[in-house]
């Protein structure tokens, strides 16, 4: 147990990360978060530690790494630095496949782009329609 004083409560982790004090709760269920200690009362009290690895969890998620993945990844962490190849594999196997999905976004935001230029071509200009592009 450890001091009633001692670290962050769920509470204040959860303002710190930008994450409810569900996600935290599921997030320690899924194995992404150590268990966490716990005061007198039984309270949970994150560390320091747990904030930078909350907020890189949080990166992860939002880059869209499964949470089986980030499972993988946080187990792989907890083992200790004879697993940084690996991980470093799976970061980088990750990061191919967002650079990848940027790409996708980024021609469909063209597209996208391409279409409002037709419309307002269209408003400023009688007789332009969608007809001339089977497209949309």
């Amino acid at each position: 147990m450890i001091s009633d004083s001692d670290g962050l409560t769920v509470a204040q982790m959860s303002c710190a990360c930008g994450l409810s004090a569900y996600t935290l709760r599921y997030y320690e269920r899924a194995g992404l978060i150590r268990p966490v200690a716990r005061n007198s009362g039984g309270q949970r009290r994150y560390g320091a530690a747990d904030i930078e690895w909350v907020r890189f969890l949080v990166r992860l998620r939002e880059t869209g790494m499964p949470i089986r993945q980030m499972r993988h990844y946080a187990a792989l962490r907890e083992s200790g630095n004879s697993t940084i190849e690996p991980r470093l594999q799976l970061l980088e196997e990750h990061q191919t496949a967002l650079k990848e999905q940027i790409a996708r976004l980024t021609a469909h935001e063209q597209a996208l782009a391409d279409k409002i230029t037709t419309y307002r071509s269209s408003l400023t200009e009688p007789g332009t329609t969608d007809k001339e592009n089977p497209d949309g």
